[in-house]
């Protein structure tokens, strides 16, 4: 075993010492700097880290808009047009663009060229730098169902046997068709 201290082979019985703070184990001459420790030190436990990104100092949280509950959000149509041409209109090249909303040249022009969808927190950097709208409510589209094949509206909720009954009205209906284009 050798001296924390000097770095010299200890003969005999290694002395525990605290010098300047930091603890040692050294020989015989230097425990004559230190102040002598003689309890011996629990061991330590291992420590588990949760795995996971550590969380940065420099982070900037932004509160995102708020929507009302239920209510989900789309790019407009041609939002790659709409970026470019404000883009171009402020008279902004892809880097200055990048340098002001802190994203990479790259992204950005794959957004223009329609390479690449924006998602919620990129496109609202974009709609607060261009001064534009891209995010807006999701519009319900309406399917037109035939008249034949609508279930007719009951006082009560439909069961699996309705299901099932109306399915077995629409094979007859079929069925008696071919019937008559065969005859």
């Amino acid at each position: 075993m050798r001296c924390e201290a000097c770095g010299r082979k200890i003969y005999g019985k290694p002395y525990k010492v605290v010098i300047e703070g930091a603890k040692l184990t050294v020989c015989d001459n230097c425990s004559k700097h230190g102040k002598l420790t003689w309890e011996d030190e629990p061991k330590l436990k291992t420590v588990v880290k949760p795995k996971g990104p550590k969380p940065s100092l420099l982070v900037q949280t932004r509160k995102m808009p708020d929507t009302p509950a239920g209510t989900t959000v789309e790019l407009v149509e041609g939002y790659d047009a709409v970026i470019r041409q404000a883009r171009e209109k402020l008279g902004l090249s892809h880097e200055d663009l990048g340098k002001k909303m802190n994203e990479k040249v790259s992204v950005l022009r794959k957004i223009e060229t329609k390479k690449m969808t924006p998602n919620n927190m990129l496109a609202t950097k974009l709609e607060h730098i261009l001064k534009i709208k891209l995010i807006v409510p999701a519009s319900e589209e309406k399917i037109k169902v035939p008249p034949s094949k609508m279930i007719k509206p009951l006082n009560r909720e439909l069961t699996l046997g309705d299901l099932i009954h109306q399915g077995k009205k629409d094979k007859k209906g079929k069925e008696d068709t071919t019937e008559r284009k065969q005859s």
